[in-house]
């Protein structure tokens, strides 16, 4: 597993009042969460956030547009803060991006390269956007992966199943939050 961080990601009051689908998603994220914490893997929070003016949004860009009229993201909406439910403690990272990848238009590589992270456990909303654009950026970045497949939701429960069950383990190691708490503790 390398020297990990536990990257949750999107988990924002407006994408879990859309996403939950009453199946448990929140408190097995902070059982993920919990037990990073406990085996002294960093806890990094990735959350969208996008400035007041549409100054980053471009017409072309057919997702960042169809966001901001949704009302989704703004800076500083309540709705655009971390859940409550798996909020960050003292010591957790907090990062903002941009667009679609933890990586795009914010300091996550500079947070992992400053804390020598390798390996990266990916967990968020939702699956098919922010989970598998972070995981393709990341495999261009040569860290090692794992996905929690039940710490990932998605509003396509079909789309879900897809990625977790097809295509992530081609490139990542893929676990439940139970069989990767047992890894963890194993190590």
């Amino acid at each position: 597993m390398g020297n990990s961080a536990l990257l949750v990601m999107d988990v924002q009051e407006d994408v879990v009042a859309i996403a939950d689908d009453g199946s448990g998603y929140l408190p097995r994220l902070r059982r993920a969460i919990d037990g990073a914490r406990a085996a002294g893997i960093t806890v990094i929070y990735v959350k969208m956030a996008l400035r007041p003016g549409d100054s980053e949004v471009s017409p072309r860009n057919k997702v960042i547009t169809n966001v901001v009229r949704a009302g989704l993201f703004a800076e500083g909406a309540p709705g655009t803060e971390i859940h409550h439910d798996v909020a960050p403690q003292e010591d957790d990272v907090v990062i903002t991006k941009r667009r679609g990848s933890a990586f795009s238009g914010s300091d996550l590589d500079l947070i992992l390269r400053a804390r020598d992270i390798d390996s990266l456990v990916l967990t968020g909303i939702a699956t098919s956007a922010v989970v598998l654009s972070t995981l393709w950026h990341a495999i261009d970045l040569d860290f090692g992966l794992t996905v929690l497949t039940d710490a990932c939701l998605d509003t396509d429960p079909e789309v879900h199943t897809m990625l977790t069950e097809r295509l992530f383990p081609l490139w990542a190691d893929v676990f439940t939050v139970e069989d990767w708490l047992k890894a963890v503790a194993a190590r």
